[in-house]
């Protein structure tokens, strides 16, 4: 198989978890026989530091004649810091997404057995809990209009939703679904917002299309009290952007660390796959950044990107094989960790090439 992939390291932590992202790839393809060519491009605050715009025309147009694109991460504290700021580069991320027609942004949350100890929820309620998230990503207060009064005292965002984009990311979902254990969450807070009504009646009359799954609606405050008491009780999740982007990141202490979640951004044609955590500038460059998510994103890619269901059990069973024999990153370390298998960045990409080339060799 021949495939271009643009990688886009973005900023902080992402130039160094990407580099092993791309080297996965890069092992995968000479392992099973595939042609992966790269190109690199800006993005964020390293772009607008270069050109002055957080997504260059460069960057957009190589995007769109790509297959597929590996992503770190945007951002910077300056922008934190300075809220009047105007050009910002979570900006890049947004357009980008926009551009590419990037509606369902997909996150499994799975849980490895061995950093059942590295949550701060209890190993019994956790063990056997496997979601798949969908959250819509076009639409919702991200890209509504956004308003502010003269006297800069009064602020609004305009929660928006169309039908069709509704329609569209439930169909993606009640599929998905269908793949799995036949039951769909769809979260919601249509007990008080006008958008969440159209989002329920809108994935009420597509579950008609899925009669052999369970529909169950959920508002948001509920789930999120949910997903902490009882996350087993949830399969596929469906919901909007806002309430997405909140979820998942709470679902992330299932996990065990932000640093072990990956993401899949897809529509109809070239999907993003990125790690959900964020630029970490105050690790960045340190070797502490965890590059387990970046990886499991290139497991994504290879899976629902192109297909290779195969060469991504792979690299999953690889990741798994450096978490059973007691390897860790700093984030997902816990008490009992010797303290001589916490590895950094470039040892923990090191050990998960190793057992990938292991696999393949006995293969």
């Amino acid at each position: 198989m021949k495939k271009n992939i643009l990688v886009i390291p973005g900023d902080g932590i992402g130039p160094e978890v990407t580099t092993w992202g791309k080297a996965i790839l890069e092992q995968i393809a000479e392992d099973f026989g595939h042609e992966f060519t790269f190109d690199e491009a800006l993005m964020g605050h390293a772009a607008i530091e270069a050109t002055g715009n957080p997504l260059p025309d460069e960057t957009l147009e190589k995007a769109k004649k790509s297959d597929a694109i590996l992503f770190g991460a945007v951002g910077h504290a300056m922008y934190d810091n300075d809220p009047s700021l105007k050009v910002r580069p979570e900006q890049g991320l947004l357009k980008i997404r926009k551009e590419l027609g990037l509606y369902a942004n997909l996150r499994p949350i799975l849980l490895f057995d061995e950093l059942l100890n590295a949550s701060s929820i209890k190993a019994s309620i956790l063990k056997g809990t496997d979601i798949l998230f969908f959250r819509e990503l076009t639409g919702d207060v991200y890209f509504g209009e956004k308003t502010r009064s003269e006297d800069r005292n009064t602020a609004s965002d305009l929660m928006i939703y169309h039908r069709y984009e509704v329609e569209r990311i439930a169909r993606k979902a009640y599929e998905a679904a269908m793949q799995r254990n036949k039951r769909l969450c769809s979260v919601d807070k249509a007990n008080v917002l006008e958008s969440s009504r159209l989002w329920r009646e809108t994935v009420q009359a597509i579950s008609k299309e899925y009669p052999e799954v369970k529909t169950e609606h959920m508002f948001i405050d509920n789930a999120a009290m949910q997903l902490i008491k009882d996350p087993k009780q949830f399969d596929v999740v469906l919901t909007a952007n806002l309430f997405g982007d909140i979820l998942t990141d709470e679902a992330s202490q299932i996990a065990g660390s932000m640093g072990m979640l990956a993401s899949a951004s897809i529509g109809d044609g070239t999907g993003f796959f990125e790690p959900i955590h964020g630029s970490a500038h105050d690790i960045t460059g340190k070797d502490l950044a965890n590059p387990l998510a970046s990886i499991l994103s290139v497991a994504l890619m290879l899976e629902i990107g192109f297909g290779l269901k195969e060469e991504a059990k792979v690299v999953v069973a690889a990741v798994d094989k450096a978490l059973k024999e007691g390897f860790r990153t700093n984030d997902i370390a816990d008490g009992t960790t010797n303290p001589y298998n916490v590895l950094g960045t470039k040892e923990m990409g090191k050990l998960v090439l190793k057992f990938i080339a292991q696999t393949a060799y006995t293969n």
